[in-house]
């Protein structure tokens, strides 16, 4: 990879901050009588640094190493340099779509050994990414790491000491992480929007085969072709099982369910709005609705955290939800509940709404005044009259806002581009080893709640179960 110091690198700018009306046909102080809240489009300018070549290798071509590989490729300057999958039709559809000169393997350590190869995606099953991610830093390789950090939480130590020690970048790879519109979440947070939080609803629904993991599995899958014996390296031995290589998320051996998938997506997501460190409480439940399919892991799942008092944020509780069988045909939502009001994170676009208390408090209507004598009733009428004002006693009002991102906006490519960033000029990642794990290591905490039934306590300050 060249180094170029220039100071003409174009900067990557994402003026979140500016706004222009989209529903503007009528004055602001009208929009509280539409049914349609004021809209705004995210001000968005796409740039990039410098595009020195960067090469790259990718480790598991399967559904996201396709979609990773499609995405990083649009950024300037970023070159294939080879692929490496067990499967030996991936290896032949990486030479159909790339060229039969293309470098590819089955061994992931053939690709680390190229010094032709700056950097490597990580895209296999779960149970591969710490180990894979650790010899990658120890051959000087930048390293693009799919969620889960990884498979079990004892692995995340060694994995952040690695990307300490190597010199090296090292990006977790989670939804929205590097959105605009989650960035602009944060900002209105911070500002107090909707006044102090104190739960976070997140939910990632879906109602799909595709969507439960039933992928559709080659007609010539079989150990040899899929090279097991190396694919179980990483876990228990057992025998070939097409599902396992194939539909690997369904199956605790090598998987982490809807937790690794989809919960973690959710936190990685809040906590980059909050600026939270994690939870010091979580719990989980689940069961097996509808896909039953041979999975150990359930297809319907929900959590619930604690986070305590810390100087990023007041206390707050987190609900998690994963339904793969949902009649609502399948939703992505992370919605921020304040005192004031809430905002609703839906994939790159965020809807605030409000909702403020009176300053008088509440009296009459639903209350225990009206059982007390009639003698009582009009002296302390007549003393709340005196007391508080007519204005007072109405909820004050504040406009809805809808803010969205522009169209064609890709969070994905703004991930990657932020990656080669950092390897070309140094700028930090959005999800570096430290934050990738804190995301992890509740999500996996997850799955040890449903099987042990029990609740697991969390530091998340020294990122240690307590």
């Amino acid at each position: 990879m060249k180094n170029n110091n220039s100071n003409s690198r174009r900067k990557f700018l994402q003026q979140i901050g500016a706004t222009s009306l989209v529903a503007a046909a009528s004055p602001l102080s009208s929009f509280a009588n539409q049914a349609k809240a004021e809209e705004r489009i995210l001000r968005y300018e796409k740039g990039f640094s410098s595009n020195d070549t960067v090469r790259i290798g990718v480790i598991g071509y399967g559904v996201q190493g396709h979609f990773d590989l499609r995405t990083a490729l649009r950024v300037p300057g970023v070159e294939l340099a080879g692929i490496c999958d067990l499967y030996t039709g991936r290896i032949q559809n990486a030479k159909e779509e790339h060229g039969n000169d293309l470098f590819v393997t089955t061994n992931y350590k053939d690709l680390l050994d190229r010094p032709d190869i700056d950097a490597v995606l990580i895209c296999t099953t779960d149970v591969w990414h710490a180990r894979i991610a650790i010899d990658a830093l120890a051959k000087g390789k930048h390293v693009y790491c799919e969620k889960p950090m990884v498979y079990k939480i004892e692995e995340g130590y060694p994995v952040m000491e690695a990307a300490k020690k190597s010199g090296k970048v090292f990006q977790v790879g989670s939804q929205r992480v590097s959105s605009i519109g989650y960035a602009k979440a944060k900002e209105l947070l911070a500002a107090g929007e909707i006044g102090d939080l104190n739960m976070v609803n997140a939910v990632y629904d879906r109602q799909s085969s595709i969507g439960a993991w039933e992928y559709t599995i080659p007609d010539d899958a079989s150990a040899l072709t899929t090279n097991w014996d190396m694919f179980i390296e990483a876990t228990e031995r057992m025998a070939f099982d097409a599902k396992k290589f194939f539909w690997w998320r369904a199956f605790k051996e090598v998987g982490t369910g809807v937790a690794g998938d989809l919960f973690i997506h959710l936190l990685s997501g809040s906590h980059l709005i909050t600026g939270s460190k994690g939870p010091e409480s979580i719990y989980s439940t689940g069961q097996f609705s509808y896909w039953k399919d041979g999975r150990n892991l359930p297809d319907v799942m929900s959590g619930v955290m604690q986070y305590p008092d810390s100087p990023e944020h007041q206390a707050y509780q987190l609900t998690l939800q994963v339904n793969f069988i949902s009649g609502t045909g399948g939703q992505e939502v992370i919605r921020l509940v304040g005192s004031e009001g809430t905002i609703d994170v839906i994939g790159n676009d965020i809807t605030v709404k409000h909702s403020l208390m009176p300053e008088a408090p509440g009296f009459g209507g639903y209350d225990s005044l009206f059982t007390f004598s009639k003698d009582m009733r009009e002296k302390m009428q007549k003393e709340y009259d005196a007391k508080w004002t007519t204005a007072q006693r109405k909820r004050p009002t504040k406009e809805d806002i809808v803010f969205k991102a522009p169209q064609g906006y890709s969070d994905h490519l703004d991930h990657f581009t932020n990656f080669f960033d950092a390897i070309r000029d140094g700028k930090p990642v959005t999800e570096d080893a430290e934050f990738g794990f804190r995301a992890a290591a509740p999500a996996l905490a997850c799955n040890e709640s449903y099987f042990t039934k029990e609740i697991i306590n969390w530091d998340p300050v020294k990122m240690k179960l307590v």
